[in-house]
């Protein structure tokens, strides 16, 4: 493996070093991690995405109750 080194500023440092601890991995890992992902992200690698990844910004555009599943009253008015 390759190492590089990079500064960053000591809010994103003080990030990196909470999340590392709630995760117990290094602050090393989070950013390998990061990069790869924003990575992909940019090349447009297909990867192993879910469609939830890929969908993701569209989550909560659309206005109604919460959740249909739940109610009778909304789950009427499908299936006929």
């Amino acid at each position: 493996m390759k190492t590089i080194s990079l500064k960053v500023p000591e809010g994103l440092d003080a990030h990196l070093e909470q999340l590392a601890a709630e995760r117990g991995t290094s602050k090393s890992e989070l950013v390998r991690q990061a990069l790869e992902a924003h990575l992909e992200l940019l090349l447009g690698g297909v990867g192993e995405r879910s469609f939830a990844t890929l969908a993701g910004d569209l989550a909560g555009c659309i206005l109604g109750p919460a959740d249909l599943s739940t109610s009778p009253v909304h789950a009427e008015e499908f299936g006929d």
